[in-house]
């Protein structure tokens, strides 16, 4: 390899795998210095900006979209971040519901100032405690006994005077009239004495039909006395009505005077204060004045029954310290968002009252802010709609989903609506931001704030130490003294592997929390409540250990010789890949071998994999790039005729990605020029039509699986991988693999063209082309245009030699 551009082992290993501005003297004064540490955001300053603007844009419609990945700390940041801007402002009004004496059915609803919904109870229910000790006593006063008896007294004159009047005709006649359990019954009288129906019999004819003619007359002419009794009894209780209604009223105006002088500034209240007062007028009346002894309620009855009608149902209730409220609702049901209406059985029949309103998430929200998971939200039946109505119509309407209206018997309520002023926040995807985008036309009328998190955050000095301090502040919260400086740089190096970047923490600050939680387990079983390396060392191993069934299986069946892998020796047409395997959240790499046959014919390049429908589009891709990059490179002066077969071997599963094609090609090329590849090194990196290697995903993994297996086989000094240079700031490798190549006992070349990577493999120059347009002889390109040429006379014909 005398090419002066040959690819050498990355330096960048021989030192920490850390960016250089980050530093365990960094680390440190990051532990010391408590005010540079918040523990609110690490990094995220787009989606700190947007927060921001978000909530101080007080128009309508500018409601927030939270995109970001979960477990990315999301939730927990957002709703940090809006309690620490909101503590400030003023708690918002109380909102109480009151019985609408006119219409049952059409609760009242009232605004109030924080707090007082709760005084208006207790102020309602001191009232209660008034009437039930003002009244019934207020029946039994002296007073109005005498005046009820008297107009008892009145009713019974008349009916004594028209009595009187028939029964003087009747003795005038010789006949007795008789009053008895208010049966009136006449009797003849002879010989100075009523005589009895025996006696009666005895008579004569003529003295009997005398006395059937006289009583029926006098019968006719008490009917005739008595035919105003139903006007006398009506007069006399419509005069009872007003006695009592005149001792209540005496009663109850004192009473309401006081609430009224003290609500006199509050509008709503006195209206509902003048309309109770004739209702409760005729309550205090029809529950405590006409009943017999033996049928009146106790008085916790008739509490019940009075509270059921005036107590006011706070619907509501904030304290002035409270601040704005901060709701989140984690499973936004229709009810639990929107509130419900309860029902009872009463006599068989469903019932309900206002009383029975009760608040949903976006009735304690009002006046502040309410987040939400978007994707629990639009799988809820009519949520969706109904909470863009709600925004759009600046009100809470308390309608029945559809599916409780068939209730049989039910009396319903509808409620007046509450005025809504609430900050929406929803939490979602990037996918569902885009898929609400394009199918929801109000979607971006009514949230017009995105606020995106970043799946990495750059390692600045702001960053570290706002990752310490959320690393202190957890240690802290678990219960532990503190942290080594040294564990802490662990937890850093693994926020980086996370990240897979030189210069940026993973977003996903939740899996450093888990890993804080498992080293926490380990220590203490050693009894130690200080955080030290070997606690996250010991956790780190014991998760692998969990999650490696798979790695581990794989693993051992190239061990034991059922898949095929060499790691030493050379081989044509045949090249070690290098792939990740995602099971169960953990990814895993795991060497593959890359073989490709090559042969006369018309095919072109065929993906075995494609053919057989295991090779999904992004790989397919990958491998018809290698037709554009041979007919570029070697086929501008005679058409490109070959037939060539590439295969990921030992593979039953489903393919995708296109980071083999680096290695597809190198396999492909020596199995056109039949010049081997070396079998100890692995090829990982995706390729374009002109040569140029591209970065790819999960070179860690990668690299580390294939260490893994040489580490097993033996370390010879020869082994080693290739990745793209740009994958070089991607390196956060394992102690392991980092020591190995410090030693010289494994190799790490970074190559940024396919020449490159050809004479690493090959062990032959690739080949560059001369002024004539031609590769220097024997080289691997050389050798390559020579053989498609060769190929392309015998697919289309040719000079015979």
């Amino acid at each position: 390899m005398t090419d002066s551009s040959t690819p050498r082992a990355v330096q960048a290993l021989q030192a920490p795998s850390l960016s250089p501005e980050l530093n365990r003297r960094q680390i440190n004064q990051a532990l010391k210095d408590s005010e540079a540490v918040n523990t609110s955001f690490i990094g995220q300053e787009r989606a700190r900006e947007a927060l921001s603007f978000g909530l101080g844009v007080k128009t309508r419609g500018y409601n927030l979209y939270v995109m970001g990945e979960p477990a990315t700390g999301r939730f927990t940041l957002v709703k940090d971040y809006i309690e620490r801007q909101v503590a400030s402002l003023p708690a918002p009004e109380d909102w109480v519901y009151l019985n609408n004496f006119d219409e049952e059915r059409e609760p009242v609803v009232l605004r109030m100032a924080p707090g007082e919904g709760k005084a208006l109870v207790k102020d309602i229910s001191n009232l209660i405690d008034d009437l039930l000790d003002t009244f019934p006593a207020a029946f039994d006063n002296p007073g109005y006994q005498r005046q009820k008896s008297a107009i008892s007294r009145d009713f019974e004159r008349r009916y004594d005077e028209a009595i009187d009047a028939v029964e003087r005709y009747a003795q005038a006649n010789d006949v007795a009239l008789y009053d008895e359990s208010n049966a009136i019954t006449f009797a003849p009288i002879v010989n100075g004495k009523p005589i009895t129906d025996e006696e009666f019999a005895v008579l004569d004819d003529e003295k009997r039909q005398y006395f059937y003619d006289l009583i029926a007359d006098l019968e006719n002419r008490l009917s005739e006395s008595l035919l105003g009794l139903p006007a006398w009894k009506r007069e006399s209780s419509e005069r009872v009505r007003q006695l009592n209604k005149k001792t209540a009223e005496q009663g109850i105006r004192p009473l309401l005077k006081v609430l009224e002088h003290k609500y006199a500034g509050q509008l709503g209240v006195l209206k509902t204060l003048r309309h109770m007062r004739s209702h409760l007028v005729d309550t205090i009346v029809s529950l405590l004045a006409e009943e017999s002894k033996d049928e009146k309620p106790d008085e916790l009855d008739r509490r019940l029954y009075l509270e059921e009608l005036y107590l006011p149902n706070v619907l509501v209730g904030h304290q002035l310290e409270d601040g704005a409220p901060v709701v989140y609702e984690p499973n936004p049901t229709y009810q639990n968002l929107f509130g419900k209406i309860e029902y009872t059985n009463l006599h068989g029949s469903v019932y309900t009252n206002y009383r029975m309103i009760r608040a949903g998430a976006i009735h304690r929200a009002n006046g502040g802010y309410l987040l939400l998971d978007v994707d629990q939200v639009i799988e809820q039946p009519f949520v969706w709609d109904a909470l863009k109505l709600a925004i759009k119509s600046g009100s809470i309407k308390m309608d029945l989903p559809q599916q409780d209206v068939g209730m049989v018997n039910a009396i319903t309520l509808n409620p007046q609506p509450v005025d809504l002023d609430v900050k929406v926040i929803l939490l979602g995807s990037r996918d569902l931001y885009y898929t609400l985008q394009d199918y929801d036309d109000e979607f971006d009328e009514l949230f017009r704030v995105l606020v995106d998190f970043d799946y990495e955050i750059p390692v600045t000095r702001q960053s570290v130490f706002d990752f310490v301090g959320k690393v202190r502040h957890q240690v802290e919260q678990i219960g532990m003294t503190g942290i080594s400086s040294k564990a802490m740089y662990r937890l850093v190096e693994y926020s980086l592997r996370m990240a897979e970047h030189q210069q940026k923490f993973s977003a996903h600050f939740a899996e450093v929390i888990e890993l804080i939680n498992e080293a926490h387990y380990f220590a203490s079983q050693q009894q130690n409540t200080h955080l030290e390396l070997d606690h996250i060392e010991i956790a780190l191993n014991a998760k692998k250990r969990r999650t490696g069934r798979v790695s581990h299986a794989l693993l051992n069946d190239i061990k034991e010789g059922h898949v095929l892998i060499a790691t030493e020796g050379k081989a044509v047409g045949k090249v070690n890949g290098l792939t990740v395997l995602e099971v169960g959240g953990t990814a895993f790499g795991t060497p593959a071998r890359i073989t490709t046959t090559v042969y006369a014919g018309a095919n072109g390049v065929v993906d075995i994999e494609r053919e057989v429908e295991l090779g999904q589009p992004i790989h397919s891709k990958g491998v018809m790039l290698l037709t554009g990059y041979l007919g570029n490179k070697y086929a501008q002066h005679f058409p490109l005729t070959l037939s060539a077969n590439i295969a990921l071997e030992q593979s039953y599963g489903h393919i995708d990605g296109d980071s083999a094609s680096l290695a597809e090609l190198i396999a492909l090329i020596s199995a056109l020029t039949e010049i081997p590849a070396t079998q100890s090194l692995a090829v990982t990196g995706s390729i374009n039509q002109y040569g140029e290697v591209q970065a790819v995903g999960g070179v860690n993994e990668k690299i580390e699986g294939y260490f893994d297996l040489c580490l097993h086989r033996g370390l010879t000094g020869e082994q080693g991988v290739v990745i793209p240079a740009s994958n070089a700031i991607n390196l956060v490798l394992d102690k392991a693999v980092i020591d190995a190549v410090k030693k010289g006992q494994f190799h790490i070349y970074t190559v940024a063209t396919v020449d490159d990577a050809i004479t690493l493999l090959m062990q032959k120059e690739a080949g560059t082309m001369t002024a004539r347009g031609r590769y220097k002889k024997n080289t691997v390109n050389y050798h390559a245009v020579n053989r498609l040429y060769n190929i392309a006379l015998i697919v289309n014909g040719g000079d015979d030699e």
